[in-house]
């Protein structure tokens, strides 16, 4: 379990979190949402001690990162998986060495010990053996991620952290990716916290969801409840589009079986026509440009 209690970070003059409190349980995925600016980032980068926080406190199981010494401080870290943005393997090493480095760092292994732990961890990637003499420019981005993601969990780690590990991905292949995080949080128990802008990883995997807002948080609940939220700069930050406003208008009516008094456009014609009411009171069931006749009295 990861906690953090009144988190606050300034630079200068400039408050970029401000007193930011949230407990992320093992075994579930946390994914922290918001726009350019929200403070997400530098959430995480304060989370993994790559910042010191302006005042506040990161509990890790109850111990306090921020004021731990050196030591303890790494002997957290190395219960620390982290699967960045880019990947970030490197493109002089085969997937297989990339994969090990972990290992290479922080055990005295045998080379058989390392290279077996490491077979099992890109086999739970579904990464193919012939893959492994490949240099990352070999393979697909697709692959890379996976390769990224097997090197994150190739020392067995308490918690992960993934920087928006969607980006550069299609549609498909990020689906894939979002299925094996969620997949191996829960496996192995892991504390996982997701930085996304990707609205499918936010419906698919959110078992807990923070909104960030201008240095707050906003928001939070999981890939149910935020469907249903009415809190007006989340759903303006979510649901900005008319398709996905309809999206969540039908999913509110699926869930609910009430229909939603703000339900406009396409979607409104069509649950008017389905149901024979007139939501809007303005005389005509669906599109007046239909030529739909008057509901009855």
């Amino acid at each position: 379990m990861i906690e953090l209690k009144d988190l606050k970070k300034s630079f200068e003059d400039k408050a970029v979190l401000k007193g930011v409190s949230i407990v992320m349980n093992d075994g579930k995925c946390n994914l922290i949402i918001g726009s350019s600016g929200s403070g997400k980032t530098v959430l995480m980068k304060c989370m993994v001690g790559l910042l010191k926080p302006t005042s506040g406190n990161v509990l890790y199981d109850g111990a306090d990162f921020v004021n731990l010494n050196d030591k303890e401080q790494k002997a957290i870290r190395e219960k620390i998986g982290m699967l960045f943005q880019g990947g970030a393997l490197f493109d002089s090493q085969t997937v297989e060495q990339n994969v090990m480095f972990p290992l290479d760092m922080f055990t005295t292994d045998k080379y058989s010990k390392k290279r077996e732990r490491v077979k099992q961890v890109l086999d739970r990637v579904q990464l193919k053996e012939d893959a492994y003499k490949k240099f990352p420019s070999e393979i697909s981005g697709g692959m890379q991620k996976r390769v990224a993601l097997a090197r994150a969990i190739v020392l067995n780690p308490k918690y992960l952290f993934c920087d928006e590990p969607n980006s550069g991905l299609d549609p498909q292949t990020s689906m894939v990716i979002d299925k094996l995080i969620h997949e191996i949080t829960r496996e192995y128990d892991m504390t996982t916290i997701v930085n996304t802008h990707d609205m499918n990883s936010v419906m698919e995997i959110g078992d807990h969801i923070i909104y960030m807002h201008q240095g707050e948080k906003e928001w939070e609940g999981n890939n149910k409840e935020i469907i249903l939220s009415d809190n007006e700069k989340l759903n303006g930050f979510i649901f900005a589009s008319e398709f996905l406003r309809d999206a969540k208008a039908m999913r509110t009516i699926q869930e609910t079986g009430k229909i939603p008094e703000n339900v406009q456009g396409g979607i409104k014609d069509a649950i008017e026509e389905k149901f024979n009411i007139d939501i809007d009171k303005d005389g005509h069931i669906g599109s007046p440009t239909k030529g739909n006749v008057p509901p009855k009295e």
